[in-house]
């Protein structure tokens, strides 16, 4: 069986594990550790506090560092509300497309890495490969922060990771940082027609979403000159509002979930300090007046660095050798490639796909793109000798 088909058919069963982040990836983590310490892979679990999720990092070739870090999350977003024509955990090859939740963000990746695996277990005698494949990268890459903390306790570092998000096959040195957060309002519950005795969270919520905006607007007037994003400033986005049981009572619980995507750290600083001082001055003083128990409490989903050019790029010169590519490009969506990078690692995002498909009903990967990332790893071999 070719490397290609190989592929195809791990990544058949990789999408059959549901592995929507609010839920367990343990049976998918499993399966790709038996097939890893079955090629004689050194095998490290890492699982967090609930114990029903894992992050994997398994090593091939020598113990020591300097080795190539294939990097891939395992966990896939909801499918809740989407109009799939087909079960979604159920890989459909039609097209020269592969559908299925998870083809393309990121499990292509991975099954092309477990697919070219025991190539590269015989060729990895003087360089070490290694494996990383993480649990909630889609709520705030916490496998990834867990991750890099184990990883700072060894001595076994890779020089450079390559993360393996779609990007269309094409080299990516560069992108903003993801800083998530849902912001609680606490009010006082009361009947509707009695509006000035009640502190409505929902209204207040509402205030702040106004402030947000505001703010978005300012931002755009900081981007740097020199910045090669697009869009080049820092944005702020509102994802969702949750709040209210009933038209005529006043609610006394809400929830807003927002983003930013800092393009400088000096902008994630300036929004969260103007942000205290709205609440500090303007929203919890009126509130309280009402209601002393009232409250506005902001919740940190996740602070993902952002992935920062680099002059020097040793994982940037390694895949543009290996692929041919002779430009890369920035972009504004989010990976962990640089929570690999604050750890010493050249870091680069490069994998098959589009990230127009993710996230989408009926998700898909292009057959090629799997080719050329199959090629890629291919070629990755002789350098591991």
């Amino acid at each position: 069986m070719s490397h290609l088909e190989c592929s195809i058919d791990i990544l058949s069963e990789l999408i059959a594990y549901p592995t929507i982040s609010p839920d367990s990836n343990l049976a998918m983590i499993d399966d790709l550790a038996s097939r890893l310490q079955d090629l004689g892979a050194r095998v490290d679990l890492y699982h967090d506090e609930s114990g029903q999720k894992a992050n994997l990092y398994a090593t091939l070739g020598p113990e020591r560092a300097g080795g190539i870090l294939l990097a891939g999350h395992t966990d896939v977003v909801p499918v809740t509300d989407q109009d799939w024509s087909a079960d979604p955990f159920e890989m459909i090859r039609r097209d020269g497309k592969l559908f299925g939740r998870g083809s393309c963000d990121m499990k292509g990746f991975i099954a092309a890495c477990i697919a070219l695996a025991p190539d590269l277990a015989a060729q990895a005698t003087g360089r070490p490969l290694h494996f990383a494949f993480t649990h909630d990268e889609e709520s705030g890459c916490l496998g990834a922060q867990a991750l890099i903390e184990e990883l700072a306790k060894r001595d076994d570092t890779p020089a450079m990771a390559i993360i393996g998000e779609p990007t269309n096959m094409q080299l990516i040195e560069g992108h903003k940082g993801c800083y998530e957060y849902s912001t609680h309002f606490t009010g006082r519950e009361g009947h509707g027609s009695l509006p000035d005795q009640g502190v409505n969270a929902v209204e207040y919520s509402v205030r702040y979403v106004s402030r947000l905006l505001e703010l978005r607007e300012t931002l755009k007037t900081r981007a740097p000159e020199d910045s090669a994003f697009t869009p080049p400033h820092t944005t702020l986005s509102v994802g969702a509002l949750h709040g209210g049981v009933a038209h005529n009572v006043i609610p006394g619980k809400a929830r807003l979930d927002w983003e930013m995507r800092p393009v400088q750290e000096s902008d994630a600083d300036f929004v969260k300090a103007e942000l205290a001082s709205y609440v500090a001055e303007v929203l919890l003083p009126q509130m309280r007046s009402v209601w002393p128990e009232a409250n506005i409490d902001t919740q940190v989903i996740g602070e993902v660095v952002g992935l920062t050019p680099m002059a020097d790029n040793a994982a940037r010169d390694l895949v543009m050798a290996l692929t041919g590519a002779n430009g890369k490009d920035l972009v504004s969506f989010g990976t962990e490639a640089g929570i690999f990078q604050s750890l010493g690692m050249a870091a680069l995002v490069c994998g098959p796909g589009s990230i127009e498909q993710a996230h989408k009903p009926d998700e898909y990967l292009e057959i090629s793109q799997l080719q050329e990332c199959v090629e890629m790893l291919a070629r990755l071999g002789p350098k591991l000798a």
